[in-house]
């Protein structure tokens, strides 16, 4: 069962939101090849705010996905497509369905 996850917050740049929306669109098949990734959602929040919201079972997963391919791609790119960092929240779950 899921305890925790991550909720991640993506400000755009006016100019980067069709670029951002393609790079969180593209992150799924990293996404499905991590072991430890029990659910993993793209959001678009508004006009330029995405994110990205995944669970997992134990901590463990959880710090293996922040050092993973996913986060490496995201940090690359972010300051060409970001206005502002990425917030990343430590997230636990309290009930699941």
């Amino acid at each position: 069962m899921e305890k925790f996850a991550l909720l991640v917050r993506l400000e755009a740049k006016p100019e980067k939101k069709k670029n951002c929306l393609i790079l969180s669109k593209s992150a799924l098949p990293l996404a499905e090849a991590e072991l430890f990734t029990v659910k993993w959602y793209a959001l678009q929040i508004g006009p330029s705010t995405f994110g990205i919201f995944d669970s997992f079972e134990n901590e463990d997963g959880r710090k293996s996905h922040l050092t993973g391919l996913i986060a490496q791609a995201l940090m690359q790119k972010a300051p060409d497509l970001l206005a502002s960092a990425p917030v990343i929240e430590m997230v636990d779950l309290l009930a699941v369905k």
